[in-house]
């Protein structure tokens, strides 16, 4: 039986070589076309799409130990978009004057943080690969998107679409995921690719936007919200 290392999946007897001997990268691009979103449409904004690789025929990769951070601040969660892999701790750190509550009641994972105060910060654990829609319980207008992958090799586009990623020569099945993307279009774009030790370039992807509808969203009791508080003196005026 050969072991192989989880970070470079080689054999346990060549990791004395550094990892970026075994690395190649994957590079390409995205562009999202039939969209209702003018930074889309007129911005040729195509930031957010997460392209990521699973090694064929190896176990679902998992993280332990590994954190990652969605700031809440601004009334907004950052990053928008945060793919992980599974088993990944994810730090919710408020650095707004004000109280949040994040909560997740979608399919993924449930959780709810619970409300707490400026300058604190809660964390949630990620076990189940899935899609994973974040919300706070106070005010409406926030929103991300938590993805949790099988697989540590992913890459998030840049505005201009490229993306690109260092992984072991292999082969891979290449997913793409677009939260504006029906199931349907996003599975069409799967393929399963061989990645040389020259690297390898994807020939452009093209992801439709055609068919989103943005849904509207409850609480986390699964009511409508209240309206929400009046809390710009806690910004000095500084927040629109």
């Amino acid at each position: 039986m050969t072991l192989r290392s989880p970070i470079c999946s080689k054999p346990l007897a060549l990791v004395l070589l550094p990892c970026a001997l075994w690395g190649a990268t994957v590079a390409g691009s995205v562009e999202l076309r039939e969209s209702h979103i003018e930074s889309v449409s007129k911005g040729k904004d195509y930031s957010g799409v997460v392209i990521s690789l699973r090694p064929v025929g190896e176990p679902p990769a998992t993280a332990p130990g590994k954190h990652a951070t969605m700031l809440q601040k601004n009334k907004m969660f950052t990053p928008h978009i945060l793919p992980i892999v599974a088993g990944t701790t994810i730090d919710f750190p408020n650095e707004d004057p004000i109280y949040h509550n994040a909560f997740s009641s979608y399919s993924g994972q449930v959780f709810d943080i619970g409300l707490y105060p400026p300058g604190t910060s809660r964390s949630i654990k990620f076990q189940k690969p899935g899609i994973v829609r974040v919300f706070c319980n106070i005010h409406p207008r926030m929103s991300a998107l938590i993805l949790v992958l099988s697989t540590p090799y992913f890459a998030v586009t840049a505005r201009d679409g490229s993306f690109h990623l260092d992984v072991p020569p292999d082969s891979y099945d290449l997913d793409v995921f677009h939260e504006r993307a029906t199931e349907q279009s996003l599975q069409s774009l799967s393929r399963r690719v061989l990645v040389t030790a020259d690297g390898l370039k994807i020939p452009p992807i093209a992801v439709s936007e055609a068919g989103y509808l943005m849904a509207p969203h409850k609480n986390k009791y699964g009511k409508d919200y209240d309206p929400p508080p009046d809390d710009t003196e806690f910004y000095h005026g500084s927040h629109p």
